[in-house]
């Protein structure tokens, strides 16, 4: 009889043991738990290039370190960029050489050298002009022959005609250049300073500056790397610009506006919650897992990305930690 009240005994707690499961699982099933909202935190990443192609022949940051905006990252090394510059340096001086004689006009020695060209022509007229006077004279008294007379006339016209050449070359050297010639010459200084700024703006842009405060977390190129325009050089973090991305069913969102203020906890610095903002949210382009919201009428669940700012700045936090929605 006892064997047998200790069995019956055992077999009734057993029943009640499964009967308080089934009514556990019963419970939990009607009032279900409520969901984890996870995201994960994230920052402003910045990917520096270059401009100018050429070999890495200096290399002052490593993965790991901090840099300010401004400092130094790396400098590239080109030949061809240096014989450019000095190929435009001397095109500039040859330019301004140019317009300094334009705007100078002719030397002191050209002007009198004019000058006595135009006085020997002036001589020269005065002297035919006499013979034609004297010719001119004779021939209608009929005493010379019309040929002789005009082989006069011609030679004084000529000599008019050189004199008054000289008296115009005269006048532009002392007179100087044109005033096209001049603007003509300082058009092709001003040319010629653009293209030393050109190769100028090649060679700031050989060296790699920090845009803005960060940490270094990749280095893609080696010292001595030949890298072409736009090739990735650096990464930089800007931990001062973060955030946290929800991935959150459209069925989880009723409660979650654009500027509510939440609270968010991350697991990884501890129990503590921090003041956040709900910045953005926008649809993701693909679908969640299926999920049955009805028995009947059943449809796929969107998800939406929730961008969640901090209100103040997290010692610690760094890109790809978890965090939890704990407060909508």
């Amino acid at each position: 009889m006892k064997e047998n009240n200790k069995t019956l005994i055992a077999g009734l707690l057993a029943v009640l043991a499964a009967v308080g499961i089934v009514a556990l699982v019963g419970l939990f099933a009607i009032h279900p738990q409520k969901e984890m909202l996870l995201g994960e935190a994230d920052a402003t990443e910045y990917r520096i290039s270059n401009m100018v192609p050429g070999h890495i022949d200096q290399l002052y940051v490593a993965e790991g370190d901090h840099v300010r905006s401004g400092d130094t990252l790396a400098h590239i090394g080109s030949r061809q960029v240096d014989a450019k510059m000095i190929q435009a340096k001397a095109a500039r001086s040859a330019a301004s050489a140019q317009s300094r004689k334009a705007k100078g006009g002719a030397r002191n020695q050209q002007v009198q050298m004019a000058y006595q060209v135009w006085q020997k022509a002036k001589a020269a007229e005065e002297v035919y002009k006499k013979s034609y006077d004297r010719v001119k004279g004779l021939y209608e008294k009929g005493v010379v022959s019309a040929q002789q007379y005009d082989e006069v006339d011609a030679k004084y016209k000529a000599a008019q005609a050189d004199c008054a050449a000289a008296e115009q070359q005269y006048l532009m050297a002392k007179e100087g250049a044109r005033s096209e010639d001049i603007a003509a010459a300082s058009a092709l200084v001003n040319q010629a300073g653009g293209a030393v700024a050109e190769v100028q703006s090649y060679l700031d842009d050989s060296y790699i500056i920090a845009p803005c405060d960060g940490e270094v977390v990749e280095v893609y190129a080696k010292l001595g790397d030949l890298v072409g325009t736009g090739a990735p050089l650096v990464s930089i973090l800007d931990m001062s610009d973060n955030w946290f991305n929800f991935s959150i069913r459209e069925d989880l969102l009723k409660d979650i506006k654009s500027g509510q203020s939440v609270k968010v906890r991350i697991p990884a610095l501890g129990d503590k919650t921090y003041p956040c903002t709900v910045r953005n949210i926008k649809v993701m382009a693909s679908y969640a897992t299926w999920r049955a919201t009805k028995t009947l009428g059943q449809y796929d669940v969107k998800s939406f990305d929730v961008k969640v700012v901090p209100q103040e700045d997290i010692d610690g936090l760094r890109p790809g930690m978890t965090a939890i929605l704990v407060d909508k």
